[in-house]
């Protein structure tokens, strides 16, 4: 069987808010995450795209919801997702006042979009128990709905050793590992999300690359 891929991946447009999103006519799946996680070489390693998402030499400088198109295809057959790209959070040189209206927008637009229907959460192998990650986690857990998913994935697992993978995997036994640099775990990705929005229920996407 092969395993799913991005076949067309379009960047469409860039909001301030959910005000001048785009209209929810498509399911979407959300990637957040801190400023130096590794977002944009995710979303270039899920689609293979190598400049789809342009990294920024300055961590934060990224501050609107970025919207992509994206088409699966899958047993032959097309599907059609949104990815949206959300600014970073937790990088301490952007100004307060753009914190606040990062927040201010970002809380409306996670809450409130409707056709959001997976949340990926990017965290650094490294850093597993960073506060700021925790807080997100518990913040969003408390107003998913039914009809949404929250999944936990780790980026740069490559730096890991074998023993504090091991570790990672028991502390955080429904994550996914993956390494842009080494492109593994995205294959996992792909099934989580395909599952989550049109139920393929493929269940090879649960678990851990080693």
């Amino acid at each position: 069987m092969t395993p799913p891929r991005v076949v067309e991946a379009n960047f469409i447009k860039s909001a301030q808010s959910i005000a001048d999103s785009l209209p929810e006519d498509m399911s979407e799946v959300v990637f957040l995450g801190r400023s130096n996680v590794g977002k944009s070489s995710t979303l270039n390693g899920l689609t293979q795209r190598k400049n789809l998402a342009k990294s920024s030499a300055t961590p934060g400088k990224t501050q609107l919801i970025n919207f992509f198109e994206t088409r699966y295809l899958y047993n032959e057959e097309s599907y059609p997702v949104r990815f949206v790209d959300l600014p970073g959070f937790g990088y301490a040189k952007v100004s307060k006042s753009l914190k606040e209206i990062w927040q201010k927008n970002l809380v409306e637009f996670i809450q409130q979009r409707v056709s959001i229907r997976l949340f990926i959460h990017l965290r650094d192998a490294r850093h597993p128990h960073a506060k700021i990650d925790d807080e997100v986690e518990a913040y969003i857990k408390n107003f998913i709905r039914p009809d949404q998913k929250y999944l936990t994935v780790f980026t740069k697992i490559d730096k890991l050793n074998q023993k504090e993978r091991n570790k990672l995997k028991r502390e955080f036994p429904h994550s996914i590992t993956l390494s842009n640099l080494k492109k593994s775990g995205h294959e996992r990705v792909h099934y989580e999300i395909l599952d989550t929005i049109f139920g393929t229920n493929n269940k090879v996407c649960k678990g851990h690359d080693d």
